[in-house]
């Protein structure tokens, strides 16, 4: 059976810029008891098909994979396997994290006996009530696909499912394929199609004639529209598309995290991020807009601002999304369909229609301020003390190249990239920050190197917090040869949740770490990379253009200021409060929420 099913998945492909390419971009697999000898053996004797990669983290390997599907803009995969036990469920963040963020990844974890016939096996997780439940019963509830292979022949049925589940524009998300360990080693006569060569082309659904009627209609009826676009426009590659349609009918458009990059940085009418990490001129935008067009986004709290951004009364959202699901957030007008298509048709159907030129100006007004705070918050000078995050990422940014990609995940440096990166192509932009996944950075990096090949810099930002849950796939890249300039911010601790805490009225507790500091340079060459410190933005200047001319990765450590984010721009976010407290600060958070709670719509 694990004979078929690496056949199966070899035999797989896809179309990329109009070129067949393999499907699966390979497996990456931590072999253990329940998927050497069957799933492992089956792999290497398939080496030259489907290349087996080794990491150091099955949850890594998960982010991994995740990020190589990301950079791909879903057009390819990669697969993972594990063992049976603490393996398996190790994949259990990295698959939520598919799961929120809608990408695909095929997950093998192994799995006990089918026959049950030595049970209970090395760890093997009892039931007492249910025999048949396992540790991969964890990953049911983050997969969109779940099934486990009881018998050989039920390949034959699961495989295409799943694949189908990874393929499809609408439902794409994890799935996976838990192989028993004994069944994997079983023989069957599989039918000879399953490992015919099958290419797994986009779908590209056009919008039902009555929902772009009305969406026109609405559009066309607007005086302040403002688009807002979201990683669907990725991976629809409609950049080129939103980014005429906004010149020609002179609509400014605001970014989600997911959607950041596309449009170039320096487009007139690209009003920047929007939400709790987003501009001044795309939220203020966005607060007077009558009709808000939501292409490819799934309106997360941080792009509403908790609901509270959008504040005309008489606010009209159309949901141009490929998923149903997603269009009729928030009540929108739903227009079902792949945005590149859904966009052309909408302009046909938008007639000599453009936005009145007064809110297009001030749209254009609005995104020259911001980039004025943008151009002063990551100038090289500022207060004495530690580098601000902000100091950091210009310096980075000012380093990058059209070519490169910038990397981060969790904590206050997604934010400020957010808000402050200045992408100049589509694709230069890789946040993760729908599962806001500390850990992510690193092997997301590693993961983005794998999809791009040896096109650019694969620039990684990631703070002290995420390095110290998991830097292991440094020691990957190198061995691999996958290399990663990554940039550690290290402010001695967990810096965006202690701002949090205190502008929530809290006191400092247990964020910020005491004791002698960790001596990150060092760890880092500990791992293979070349590595060294920083406390000048001169000096990281320096450290950027040496990294760029290494064959292999390099790691910059610079001290940064836990205390101080970028004041400017950003929108109110929701977090639980405490209604009854002794401490003066947490009742006057508490008043600001319960006035914000109003605002709700």
């Amino acid at each position: 059976m694990a004979q078929a099913l690496v056949r199966a998945l070899a035999a797989q492909r896809t179309v990329v810029d109009g070129i067949e390419a393999p499907l699966f971009g390979g497996v990456f697999a931590i072999f253990g008891h329940g998927n050497v000898a069957g799933l492992g053996q089956a792999l290497a004797a398939a080496r030259e098909s489907l290349p087996t990669f080794r990491a150091h983290n099955e949850q890594a390997m998960g982010h991994a994979a995740v990020a190589f599907a990301k950079a791909s803009r879903r057009r390819r995969m990669m697969a993972c396997t594990t063992s049976i036990g603490p393996g398996a469920t190790n994949l259990v963040t990295a698959a939520a994290t598919a799961h929120v963020n809608r990408l695909p990844v095929l997950l093998l974890p192994g799995d006990v006996f089918a026959s049950r016939a030595p049970d209970p096996v090395l760890q093997q997780l009892e039931d007492f009530g249910q025999p048949a439940v396992t540790a991969n019963d964890c990953l049911g509830p983050v997969s969109r696909f779940f099934d486990r292979i009881w018998r050989p022949e039920q390949l034959v049925e699961a495989l295409p499912a799943a694949l189908g589940v990874l393929t499809d524009p609408a439902d794409c998300g994890p799935a996976t394929l838990a192989l028993p360990q004994d069944v994997q080693a079983e023989a069957f006569d599989f039918p000879a199609d399953l490992f015919a060569r099958r290419v797994h082309a986009p779908r590209r659904p056009r919008p039902d004639r009555a929902e772009l009627s009305r969406a026109a209609t609405v559009l066309s009826g607007a005086r302040r529209p403002l688009a807002v676009a979201g990683g669907g426009v990725h991976y629809s590659d409609a950049c080129a598309e939103i980014a005429d349609f906004a010149s020609r009918r002179g609509i400014p458009v605001a970014e989600t995290q997911a959607g950041k990059g596309a449009l170039v940085w320096d487009h007139p009418l690209l009003a920047g991020a929007i939400g709790v990490t987003g501009s001044a001129a795309a939220n203020e935008l966005a607060r007077e807009a009558d009709v808000i067009l939501c292409v490819g986004t799934r309106l997360s709290d941080f792009t509403t601002a908790s609901r509270t951004l959008f504040e005309d009364p008489g606010v009209r959202r159309i949901g141009l999304n490929v998923a149903a699901f997603d269009a009729r957030k928030h009540g929108s007008l739903p227009l079902v369909a792949d945005a590149r298509e859904a966009l052309g048709e909408l302009d046909a159907a938008l007639g000599s229609w453009r936005a009145p030129e007064e809110w297009t100006a001030r749209a254009r007004r609005g995104i020259a301020e911001w980039n004025g705070v943008v151009d002063r918050v990551t100038a090289p000078g500022g207060a004495a003390g530690p580098l601000t995050d902000a100091q950091v990422l210009g310096a980075v940014n000012r380093a990058s190249r059209p070519e490169d990609v910038v990397v981060c995940a969790a904590g206050g440096l997604p934010g400020e990239l957010h808000k402050l990166w200045r992408t100049r192509a589509p694709g230069g932009y890789h946040a993760e920050y729908g599962y806001s996944c500390m850990g992510y950075e690193i092997a997301g990096g590693l993961g983005v190197r794998m999809a791009r090949g040896g096109v650019g810099e694969v620039l990684v930002l990631v703070g002290d917090g995420s390095y110290l849950m998991m830097s292991s796939e440094i020691a990957t890249s190198v061995a691999m040869g996958c290399k990663l300039t990554i940039v550690l911010c290290d402010n001695r601790g967990f810096g965006c949740i202690h701002r949090l805490q205190r502008a929530t009225g809290g006191e400092p507790f247990r964020n910020l770490l005491s004791g002698p500091p960790i001596d990150l340079v060092s760890h880092a060459r500990s791992l293979g990379a070349s590595a060294v410190g920083v406390r000048s933005i001169s000096e990281l200047e320096g450290a950027l253009a040496v990294a760029r001319d290494r064959a292999v990765s390099s790691v910059i450590v610079v001290e940064t200021d836990p205390q101080r984010g970028t004041e400017a721009g950003g929108a109110w976010w929701e977090v639980g409060i405490p209604e009854v407290s002794e401490s003066p600060e947490a009742k006057r958070a508490r008043e600001h929420h319960e006035r914000m709670k109003e605002r709700q719509r």
